[in-house]
């Protein structure tokens, strides 16, 4: 496969509780799979690479499976629903997006991993931490919420300045969504300047995780095939791939 082809189209740590800002443990690894997470403000790139990453697994014939943020079946519509008629409040977004991540985490994440699948996340509990706080959730109570949720193996943090990614999030795009923009924050009535305010204080909430989680920093200004080329040697000496290689029937 030509990466740099395919990306052109497209266009771990172990937490222990003695840090003050963060309490999240991970829980018992009874699991033979891998959980590999990608994180960092909306237009870092980090989801067309973490596709990258499933294709090329896929193409090896690995064992993989992909899920991402905001996508159970049991919750979506009342996600949707909620955000439409504007009726969700910090507390009761939390909540929601809580029950999301339990539904998938139970019916999908850890029962694959239990089965040896190498999973892919795009966006993890960090989304969560980063977003609540930003809207003035309680630290504690949040990372109480997640506390059942395994650490990834390699959480993947796509980093790239602020300016960089407002420019590709906004390039063309007609109109932000409310929640999208932070509008139900009242930092702003405009919603550039609001999702401007927003995605600032997301990016120092991932700035203050980055050490405290074992973040593996990737710089996401450079171009796609560069940044693919590292990911996958990260996770090539980091996982014994071959070990998940799907069997072959004769």
């Amino acid at each position: 496969m030509n990466l740099r082809r395919d990306c052109d189209r497209i266009s771990r740590c172990n937490l222990k509780r003695n840090d003050n800002d963060f309490g999240v443990e991970s829980s018992v690894r009874n699991y033979s799979g891998k959980l590999i997470a990608v994180e960092g403000l909306d237009g870092s790139g980090k989801s067309t690479q973490i596709y990258l990453v499933k294709r090329w697994l896929e193409l090896e014939g690995y064992r993989v499976f992909f899920t991402e943020w905001n996508s159970s079946v049991l919750v979506k519509k009342s996600t949707t629903k909620g955000k439409k008629r504007q009726l969700l409040t910090p507390t009761t977004f939390s909540l929601i997006h809580a029950t999301d991540f339990a539904d998938r985490y139970e019916r999908q994440i850890l029962p694959l991993l239990r089965a040896g699948t190498i999973v892919l996340a795009d966006r993890y509990i960090f989304t969560a931490l980063a977003r609540d706080g930003v809207r003035g959730v309680d630290q504690e109570w949040v990372r109480q919420l997640y506390s059942f949720a395994v650490l990834p193996d390699i959480t993947f943090y796509f980093r790239v300045p602020l300016e960089v990614s407002l420019n590709r999030i906004l390039d063309g795009r007609p109109a932000l969504k409310y929640h999208e923009a932070g509008l139900d924050m009242g930092w702003s009535t405009d919603p550039y300047e609001s999702f401007r305010i927003f995605q600032g204080k997301i990016y120092e909430e991932y700035e203050r995780m980055r050490k405290p989680f074992g973040f593996t920093t990737i710089d996401a200004s450079e171009e796609i095939h560069v940044q693919q080329s590292k990911v996958r040697r990260l996770i090539a000496e980091q996982i014994d791939l071959p070990a998940y290689r799907r069997l072959r029937c004769r």
